[in-house]
């Protein structure tokens, strides 16, 4: 049960400096087992570098705790386009060189895209792109999903459409996600909590107020936009100071 164990992720006074310029300190941080946190926060807040710091993609000071395995989908549709969409699930089964098909076929099923299988990401819509990148993240059943703005270059129309189905492929696997993006709307819908970076540093954090399963509708309600309203609030004094 989440909160009755110790945090999947745990990142205490973690710093990333880069060309002499301080990105992120003090960051302090944990996820339980299970949790949808969504981190929001201005452009060049360092949402996207604490998840690179996560991964080890950059060096870090601080204590980093996370599972060895993790799943990672980017905005820029990190697909391969020389792969079919079967062919890019299989891939994320760490290269093997005879995947488990029936691993990728309850992958594409997953997502939505069984008949769609022998496409290539040219002919795919930009959000069936996208469910492509995280069947290729689920397929090796990772702990923890990190997701860096992957609805950010869609349209209003898909990425509402999109954000459902995220939920419903959440509410199935349970996967421990941290999710980045500029849209608190977004952030809400999702998380069970929303955590705000600021100037490099954790601002503040809110509990989602919701109850789950969640509705579209439950956006255009006078709690969840007084909450929006809140989280606003405490991004803008780090610009503001």
């Amino acid at each position: 049960m989440k909160g009755n164990q110790s945090p999947h992720i745990q990142v205490s006074n973690l710093r990333v400096q880069l060309d002499q310029h301080e990105i992120l300190h003090g960051i302090d941080l944990a996820l339980q087992r299970g949790e949808f946190v969504s981190l929001v926060g201005r452009s060049g807040s360092g949402k996207s570098t604490l998840l690179h710091a996560l991964v080890g993609f950059i060096p870090s000071q601080g204590q980093v705790q996370t599972p060895q395995d993790m799943g990672i989908v980017f905005q820029n549709y990190a697909v391969f386009p020389w792969l079919t969409v079967r062919g890019n699930i299989a891939l994320g089964l760490h290269g093997a060189k005879h995947p488990n098909q029936e691993i990728v076929d309850n992958h594409l099923e997953l997502v939505g895209l069984a008949s769609e299988a022998h496409k290539y990401p040219s002919q795919l819509s930009g959000g069936q792109t996208q469910r492509v990148a995280l069947a290729r993240a689920l397929a090796p059943n990772p702990e923890v999903i990190l997701m860096d703005e992957p609805f950010g270059a869609l349209d209003m129309y898909t990425r509402g459409k999109m954000q459902t189905w995220l939920l419903d492929v959440w509410e199935k696997n349970q996967k421990t996600v941290l999710f980045v993006t500029h849209n608190i709307e977004e952030a809400m819908f999702l998380s069970d909590r929303v955590v705000v970076l600021g100037d490099g540093s954790v601002m503040g954090e809110h509990q989602v107020l919701f109850d789950r399963p969640r509705l579209e509708s439950i956006k255009f309600t006078a709690e969840f936009i007084e909450q929006k309203k809140q989280i606003l609030e405490s991004i803008e004094p780090a610009y503001n100071s």
